[in-house]
């Protein structure tokens, strides 16, 4: 009678350890999906915002941009 109790005291321990390792893994493995999918999304939108900033402004109109900030950049130089 006393193996017996021992042994169904070793594998309730062990059941319970087990569970206890699964419940843990599957909260580390839930936070790393959480920190992925938050990632993408954030990575999303900056490139939606992105593009959306880019169409918002024509070509020529960027390029106009670009060489007044470069003229103003040289001029700030060359005091």
């Amino acid at each position: 009678m006393g193996r017996f109790l021992a042994w169904t005291a070793v594998g309730v321990v062990a059941v319970v350890a087990v569970g206890w390792l699964a419940i843990a893994l599957l909260k580390a493995l839930l936070g790393v999906a959480v920190y992925l999918i938050v990632g993408a999304a954030v990575v999303g939108g900056g490139v939606y915002l992105y593009r959306k900033g880019k169409r918002a402004i024509s070509r020529d109109q960027r390029m106009r941009n670009r060489i007044e900030a470069a003229t103003v950049t040289y001029r700030q130089r060359n005091r």
